[in-house]
């Protein structure tokens, strides 16, 4: 999708981070918006910061729960007069370790970050379809290029998204239909402090790490949907970690394993 002049956009997790971030750079590029979060007074926020005289419109929705995904994707044709692109982007994250880790936070990740780009795929898919051209883009993560301990929840769904964007890449092609798979590294956003298990120090030692911009990200992010690019890096350290999986596949997991435990130390 070459350009996103007049397009309808719809966006996940979009109250904060790298989905507010996304919104305001769809709105510059000329872009409709469906926007969606849980979080009802960080989406008013994002739709106060978005500079644009195209329409926005604001949903609560819970994209774990499918039926309110699919009432959200009905309303977003009716308002917008249909989508032309989905971005899969909410997400949240639990520290522990995989023997520590409680059921119900497990089911918690996989419920938001697994099922809710699932849901979105499907209850947006039939909509993609009816366009001349659509764009589907899963947020994935550095973490399903080479994963990091205590993070095993939100490894499995990244690694999960990832399978499930090259699957739509087989499935899709030949069709007018394009998929994008996203992998940010360290992007300065709340999802540690917003994470179940953490620790205000844990936060800060993210924070710290974390040394690309949300808007940062959402630049290079709709850059990569111009070029129709499958895979999507963002920041210098996803990049760094694609190529050491590519060359090391698995000395570049202990050694992710080893840095990990030495910043904890």
């Amino acid at each position: 999708m070459k350009s996103f002049e007049g397009k309808v956009v719809a966006i996940t997790g979009a109250a904060s981070g790298i989905g507010r971030a996304l919104a305001q750079r769809f709105a510059r590029e000329g872009a409709e918006l469906a926007l969606c979060d849980v979080d009802e007074g960080g989406l008013k926020d994002t739709a106060e910061l978005v500079k644009t005289r195209r329409r926005v419109s604001l949903h609560r929705v819970d994209v774990g729960d499918r039926e309110a995904v699919e009432a959200w994707a009905a309303a977003a044709a009716a308002e917008h007069g249909g989508v032309d692109a989905i971005v899969n982007n909410a997400g949240v994250t639990s520290k522990g370790s995989l023997a520590e880790a409680r059921y119900d936070d497990i089911e918690w990740v996989l419920r938001i970050n697994l099922w809710g780009v699932i849901h979105g795929v499907k209850a947006f898919l039939p909509l993609l379809e009816r366009r001349p051209e659509g764009h589907i883009v899963n947020i994935s993560s550095i973490n399903a290029l080479v994963p990091f301990p205590d993070n095993g929840p939100y490894n499995i769904s990244k690694y999960a998204v990832a399978g499930l964007s090259e699957t739509l890449m087989q499935e899709l092609s030949g069709t007018r239909i394009s998929v994008s798979c996203v992998h940010p590294g360290g992007i300065d956003t709340d999802i540690v402090r917003s994470g179940r298990n953490l620790s205000e120090a844990e936060g800060d030692r993210f924070q710290r790490a974390a040394r690309t911009s949300p808007e940062r990200a959402a630049e290079v992010i709709v850059a990569g949907l111009k070029r129709d690019r499958p895979r999507i890096l963002v920041g210098a350290d996803a990049a760094v970690m694609a190529a050491m999986k590519r060359l090391l596949p698995i000395s570049s997991v202990r050694l992710a394993g080893r840095l990990a435990s030495r910043l904890v130390d």
